[in-house]
């Protein structure tokens, strides 16, 4: 059994050259292959046929060619799956924006045997002293030019107050192999932004995962294209809400949406109030190959490609109040993207400020150095009038 989209969807085929039979079908994607029962003919997989914003567990009877996908997991949850290798029982872990994640044994029915954590939100939860506080995220979508749908979340604070405008925090990734607008726990960072007054947003753009080849195909030889005229497109529809205060929009990423931060800033000054900018890719050539040259070719055939995708094309176009953030010990994205863009910044006397992190790699975290980092990201939007709370 083959994983393929040659249909413009991940799919499975049974068979081998010479003699393929289309096992999934439709506009909808199987993530992964989680087990196999080949005694009695059943393939189970993971995929999002029951709605993009959730990941679910399936299983097919490939015996039979009418046979279609029996989904085994609960609607209203994202799941992920571990099979054994018999594929007799599967460890299935689930969440919801309002459950953090749990854990079951299952059996091949998706029937729970048994739980291993059930995290119940009961008054000895580690969240519980929060539950008040904890705001619904809600979900929909936008239209591009040509129709595309585009799934956004986005949580509201509490105590809105009628004809007052809030600011928004516009976290974004934006690059391959990443689904950012699900329906599970996204975890309690986003509740606390929130808390400071704050609209938390987030929007999938074009190049995202899990949509079919037609919706991440736009990212070949063009980073930094597509997706930041769909999160444009995201930042012009927030303008259009009346409790949405249009020169408050902030936007945050990290890793590829760092580098996000970086092309958002340059291509639509005045869009954005304020742009943060952690651990962002400089230069695509400083990056991994086996990752870089997927979606952008070898460099020495398509240099320009390579030119126009990198954050040093129109940084000169960069107006708004930029905070660059970086590891120092970052071994994924190496500190030279971001020491190579201050370093042109300052060149061309561009105003941005910048807080590097001594022995922190990739992932800057830790009790108090997280607490250093958001300090530090909510210190410089209030010093950049993005202050969190209704204007004045």
């Amino acid at each position: 059994i083959w994983w393929s989209e040659r249909d413009g969807f991940g799919h499975l085929y049974l068979g081998g050259p010479g003699s393929w039979r289309q096992l999934t079908s439709g506009n909808w994607a199987v993530d992964e292959l989680q087990g196999l029962d080949e005694h009695n003919s059943i393939v189970y997989f993971t995929g999002n046929k029951d709605g993009v914003l959730e990941t679910h567990l399936y299983r097919l009877d490939y015996s039979n060619p009418d046979a279609q996908p029996v989904r085994l997991t609960e609607l209203g949850y994202s799941h992920g799956v571990s099979m054994d290798k018999k594929a007799t029982r599967a460890i299935i872990t689930r969440s919801a924006p309002g459950q953090p994640p749990q854990h079951y044994l299952a059996d091949t029915g998706g029937n729970r045997i048994a739980w291993i954590e059930e995290n119940a939100l009961d008054a000895d939860h580690p969240y519980a002293p929060y539950l008040d506080s904890h705001e619904a995220s809600r979900f929909g979508t936008i239209k591009t030019p040509d129709g595309t749908t585009l799934h956004y979340q986005m949580i509201l604070p509490a105590g809105m107050e009628d004809g007052k405008r809030y600011p928004v925090f516009m976290q974004h990734y934006g690059g391959p192999l990443a689904q950012t607008v699900r329906n599970g726990w996204t975890g309690a960072l986003r509740q606390w932004i929130v808390d400071q007054g704050y609209i938390f947003f987030q929007l999938d753009n074009r190049g995202s995962a899990n949509r079919g080849v037609a919706f991440e195909q736009p990212l070949w030889r063009a980073m930094g294209g597509i997706e930041v005229r769909d999160q444009k497109l995201g930042a012009d529809w927030l303008k259009t809400l009346d409790y949405v205060d249009a020169n408050r929009i902030a936007t945050y990423g990290w890793s590829y949406g760092g580098y996000m931060s970086l092309k958002m800033l340059a291509a639509d000054p005045g869009t954005y109030a304020a742009a943060i900018a952690g651990a962002p890719v400089s230069k695509w050539e400083l990056y991994d190959t086996h990752y870089t040259e997927r979606y952008m070719g070898d460099p020495r055939e398509v240099q320009d490609a390579y030119d126009a995708a990198s954050t040093f094309d129109g940084f000169e176009k960069i107006e708004d109040p930029l905070l660059l953030i970086h590891g120092m010990s970052d071994d994924n994205v190496v500190l030279d993207n971001s020491t190579a863009m201050a370093a042109a910044l300052q060149k061309e006397a561009i105003p941005f400020e910048m807080m590097l992190y001594p022995g922190q790699t990739h992932r800057v975290e830790g009790p108090g150095i997280s607490v250093h980092l958001w300090t530090t990201i909510m210190d410089f939007l209030d010093a950049n009038d993005v202050p969190g709370g209704p204007a004045e």
